[in-house]
């Protein structure tokens, strides 16, 4: 049983004061001093009858007080910091989680806290002291008449990273205010390519792999080698003990003209021109958009893992950043330039739109998984040879897709296996015919799987600013591995892809990424299964902490997928016939600062068989030239 009793200073209420120097104890009631005498002392009626009030208040208060004593509960504790010393001046918020009712103490020299008469419940204690990160204890039960200890560690909040300028060039601190982090990069080079194309504003990615278009050596401004220029700003906010609100945004930019990375306005610039007038054209996952890397947001809990939800890298993204030895350099990784093992079968899907996607960790042991809802218009689809507006039929989007990844990593050895599905893949082919160029062979003339042509005087939509492209549904298995033997990482990975003529066709006037439409749609390319099978291996060692030297080895199979094959170095090949595609790269890289290193290696690519065809709309139309090298010179700037 506890007994605690307070007493006010209050005029009008009872006082007891100690008269050191006559050794006698005044009762004071109001404005009146009674003096009570010694042991001895005979009292008057008159005093007896003044003492009477403050007797029954007495009698009143022990009397209540251990009614009260039973009903309350008490929390207590001692605030240290991470050494364990005491912390004084510490706010401690003790708050009823079943009423909402709060009560904050401030601790003393010695840094305990304690709070009495509290009703029974559930209760959360959080501590707070500047400078340091605050506490929070959840699930604390006490029933009548319980009391509890709880003792609390602060740990030093982390300074505010980046105070001068001189620290924001020299080290790798953050730009972070209240949990918001401001990042991104500058990558800028030159370089020489033997067969290649002019560079336009639009994209800047590729310059060091063979081009399907590319025939002539050039000197070139090479931005975005080792990484994409950009922006980005993430956040991550707790909420609650272990809980954490997380976000980001972040797009690509072309650093010498300012536009936004867009892969597809490529394609569509190039529209009617002949094929030696190109620039670069490809295809990938930036078009355009406002934020064309990633934009999402979620939860986060240390226990639970973290659930985001918008547009996402997709799990063989992720992994093929983690295990490319050269860490997806668009100038010297085919893998991280290409994006069709990241994609799981094609390079638009390398980012996923409308996705969910959920991360946890538990000991060695990471898993991760995706779901993509459809978006989007798919068309307007006849299955007829001759058809018009009136007579397709409006399609539904069923561009949904899934994955899962698996992982783990004991010591210096990390491996992780991913599995993606994605139905309705376009991937954009070279630019459309045009008028200058109508007559050629290299092009398709015709929408979807008829005969109605693209330039001609009635189509279903206009071809200006669109895209022309195939349909498929991809499956798609990725094993890979990484270990170290300091100062050298080796790394290597495997991925066997199932590509089909899609389960719900799309059709003419479908949405492609970034408000692009197809004009031109193929729902029925592949006479039979399409299989790719991707493989890389290489090393990165490092030297002094400073300096790294990276090897890598790519190479791309398909089989032939067209019936009949007719593929032979006699009959000529088809882009439907089995070839390969290889690239080997070597480069070093040197980190000046924390945020500033240089760069200059080399990078080898060469086609042959089918895939030395350069668009799959008859055989005999080879690359302009099988094979590119291409050494390039840089530096990057990240923050």
């Amino acid at each position: 049983m506890r007994r605690q009793i307070r007493l006010t200073d209050s005029p009008e209420w009872w006082s007891i004061v100690k008269r050191s120097d006559r050794s006698q104890i005044l009762l004071r009631y109001g404005r009146r001093w009674k003096t009570l005498k010694p042991a001895g002392y005979i009292p008057t009626a008159a005093s007896m009858l003044l003492a009477q009030p403050f007797l029954l208040l007495l009698w009143l208060a022990m009397g209540a007080f251990p009614a009260w004593a039973q009903t309350g509960v008490s929390l207590s504790g001692l605030v240290t910091d991470q050494t364990g010393a005491a912390l004084r001046d510490v706010a401690v918020t003790i708050k009823n989680v079943d009423t909402g009712a709060t009560r904050t103490i401030v601790t003393g020299g010695g840094g305990h806290f304690q709070a009495s008469g509290l009703p029974p419940g559930r209760f959360e204690i959080r501590a707070e002291k500047q400078g340091f990160a605050d506490e929070t204890h959840t699930g604390i039960s006490l029933a009548v008449g319980q009391d509890a200890t709880v003792d609390i560690k602060l740990q030093l909040r982390t300074p505010d990273p980046c105070a001068s300028g001189h620290e924001f060039a020299t080290t790798d601190c953050t730009l972070t205010w209240h949990g918001v982090t401001l990042y991104g990069a500058y990558d800028v080079g030159v370089g020489w390519v033997s067969h290649g194309l002019p560079e336009n504003g639009y994209n800047y990615e590729g310059a060091s792999l063979v081009n399907r278009n590319g025939f002539q050596h050039r000197f070139l401004v090479a931005p975005n080698n080792l990484q994409q220029t950009g922006l980005g700003i993430r956040g991550k906010e707790e909420f609650r003990h272990g809980w954490s609100v997380v976000f980001n945004a972040s797009t690509g930019i072309n650093p010498q003209s300012g536009l936004l990375a867009n892969a597809s306005a490529t394609d569509t610039i190039n529209n009617g021109l002949p094929r030696r007038s190109y620039s670069y054209a490809i295809d990938g996952a930036r078009a355009g958009q406002p934020f064309n890397d990633e934009i999402y947001g979620g939860i986060s809990s240390a226990h639970f893992g973290t659930l985001t939800f918008g547009r996402q890298r997709s799990l063989g993204t992720d992994a093929m950043l983690l295990y490319d030895p050269a860490g997806g350099a668009y100038a010297f990784s085919y893998i991280g330039y290409n994006g069709t093992m990241a994609g799981g079968g094609d390079t638009e899907n390398s980012r996923w739109d409308d996705a969910l996607k959920y991360r946890l960790s538990y000991g060695l042991v990471h898993f991760g998984a995706m779901y993509k809802f459809a978006d989007g218009s798919a068309g307007c689809y006849s299955a007829s040879a001759t058809w018009t507006a009136t007579t397709c039929t409006p399609e539904s989007a069923h561009n949904n897709a899934y994955g899962f990844d698996l992982g783990a990593g004991y010591g210096k050895f990390s491996a992780d296996v991913v599995f993606q599905q994605y139905n309705q893949a376009i991937s954009v082919l070279n630019p459309l015919l045009g008028p200058q160029s109508p007559t050629q062979s290299f092009q398709s003339t015709t929408d979807s799987i008829n005969t109605n042509p693209i330039t001609g005087g009635v189509n279903l939509i206009d071809p200006n600013n669109t895209v022309y492209g195939i349909v498929t549904d991809n499956r798609a298995v990725m094993v890979t591995a990484r270990y170290t033997w300091d100062p050298v990482k080796f790394f290597a990975g495997y991925e066997y892809i199932w590509q089909n003529n899609p389960s719900n066709p799309l059709g003419v006037g479908a949405s492609d990424q970034g408000g692009y439409f197809m004009s031109g749609v193929e729902d029925d390319n592949l006479d039979s299964e399409k299989l790719v099978n991707i493989w890389w291996t290489g090393a990165k060692y490092t030297y002094r902490g400073k300096t790294d030297f990276t090897f890598s080895w790519y190479q791309q199979r398909q089989n032939d997928f067209r019936l009949p094959p007719t593929c032979s170095p006699s009959a000529g090949f088809r882009s439907s016939c089995a070839g390969t595609l290889n690239e080997g790269s070597l480069y070093v890289d040197h980190h000046f600062t924390k945020r500033f290193d240089g760069f200059a290696g080399i990078a080898y690519s060469y086609v042959s068989g089918g895939l030395a065809i350069a668009i799959p709309h008859g055989p005999g139309v080879p690359y302009n030239s099988n094979n590119n090298f291409a050494p390039t010179v840089g530096g990057r700037f990240t923050f």
